[in-house]
């Protein structure tokens, strides 16, 4: 979900990297929100990706805004319905046998300041790199439902 900044002292550019990160995943979150519009069950996807987004971006305008109980609360128990909700779907998938899951609507410790900020940095901009990979790539996405082929 959000990425906290590590506790160690920030070199003059990290804590900028950091927010931009945020922001980037906040986007991303964002637009994943935006894309579920037209899917049958959009309400629940769209609260599910909403959630994510404004807590990163919260964190993004205030890195202090995690030590918040209420942002604590939200996002712990957002992570813990994400993992429990994951479970049943993989459970629901073994006992399916589908081994194709994009035929299914399932199917879509510190080590050091600078390393955690480059960690950080690919994580926020590998979803928009699949994103465009999948974009540009048509003839992966010519076995998706069709509801999803109408999407940005």
């Amino acid at each position: 979900m959000a990425l906290s900044q590590p506790m160690a002292p920030a070199v003059g550019w990290a804590p900028a990297l950091w927010r931009a990160c945020n922001a980037l995943m906040a986007a991303f979150f964002a637009l994943a929100a935006l894309v579920q519009v037209n899917d049958p069950d959009a309400e629940l996807w769209v609260v599910v990706y909403m959630i994510p987004a404004v807590l990163t971006l919260l964190v993004g305008l205030n890195p202090l805004v995690t030590g918040n109980v209420i942002w604590k609360s939200v996002s712990a128990v957002h992570v813990i319905f994400c993992v429990v909700w994951a479970a049943s779907l993989a459970y629901h998938l073994m006992l399916q046998a589908q081994w194709n899951v994009l035929h299914q609507e399932e199917g879509r410790n510190p080590v050091g300041g600078r390393i955690q900020l480059v960690v950080a940095t690919v994580i926020a901009l590998f979803p928009f790199t699949a994103w465009l990979y999948i974009y540009i790539n048509k003839e992966m996405r010519s076995s998706w439902p069709t509801h999803c082929k109408t999407v940005i």
